[in-house]
């Protein structure tokens, strides 16, 4: 991934110069950090296909060429991913905090709750926790098959009460927790998916709250509906499903799993009834 690689590089030195009403400053930095999320979350995607890929599609990626690497080489694109995250996270910390004691201002920290709701803080990417869980993933199925390399140790599943966790540290300074206890059924999210402000919920859960069907899903949501807990708008459309954290989650709660799978396969089949249902009245005309 060298050839794309982009990482935040201002000099502190640089700083020194800046005048707080210096309109170009923050521009850049936001311009920087927008090239740096998205070149991250290009490559988590593209890596993460390739692990979740399955018959055909699986056979026509390694006919490509795709998947000709070997094991080892592809945790380490997944260890680099999240080193270059975590990494870049530090660097804007430190930068911004620098600028604010520089210039005796608050706008460094005012301009990262503005990133934050923008969707470029590269800890708040969906991406991210895919690939913790994709570590994690990783790591028991070298376990299951004895054969286990140098594998990255800094990621785990923990659970305090039964309340799961997802953890990374790989710095001192930089320690990343995800909670993964779902905000509206307050039980371990099932069916994972990450709305655009970062929070994780239930798909079910997540349907209910944008008033929209199981069946027509969140793409349907209007734009005025919020997340539960930032009360953000515009925040279902473009929701990601959390695949590879179903995946852990799965092997790692197995019979509240199978409940979950049980319980919501009835409610799904009584909204695509329902659904149905109102179709046809409507194609009638009653």
């Amino acid at each position: 991934m060298q050839d794309k690689k982009k990482t935040i590089c201002y000099s502190f030195s640089n700083l020194n110069s800046l005048a707080v009403c210096d309109g170009t400053f923050f521009p850049s930095l936001l311009k920087e950090m927008s090239a740096v999320v998205g070149c991250f979350n290009e490559r988590a995607q593209k890596l993460l296909e390739l692990h979740l890929a399955s018959g055909f599609q699986k056979y026509l990626m390694w006919f490509k060429g795709k998947l000709q690497k070997k094991h080892v080489a592809f945790i380490q694109e997944g260890k680099d991913l999240v080193t270059y995250a975590l990494i870049n996270a530090v660097a804007v910390r430190k930068i911004l905090k620098k600028y604010d004691k520089i210039h005796y201002s608050k706008q460094g920290q005012a301009f990262k709750s503005k990133a934050q709701s923008m969707h470029i803080e590269i800890l708040h990417s969906p991406w991210l926790c895919e690939l913790m869980a994709f570590h994690i993933n990783l790591r028991e199925e070298k376990i299951k098959s004895n054969k286990v390399p140098s594998l990255f140790e800094g990621c785990s599943l923990n659970f305090d009460d039964d309340k799961p966790s997802l953890s990374c540290e790989l710095f001192d300074s930089v320690k990343i927790d995800i909670d993964l206890t779902c905000s509206i059924c307050l039980d371990t999210v099932f069916d994972p998916v990450s709305l655009t402000c970062g929070h994780i919920f239930c798909h079910m859960c997540a349907c209910s709250a944008a008033s929209v069907t199981i069946v027509d899903g969140l793409k349907a949501a209007e734009l005025k509906e919020k997340c539960p807990l930032c009360r953000k708008t515009g925040v279902y459309e473009g929701s990601l499903h959390l695949d590879e954290l179903s995946i852990l989650l799965s092997r790692s709660c197995h019979e509240y799993w199978q409940q979950r799978l049980q319980t919501e396969r009835i409610e799904r089949i009584r909204q695509v009834k329902e659904h149905w249902e109102s179709q046809c009245r409507a194609f009638v005309g009653v």
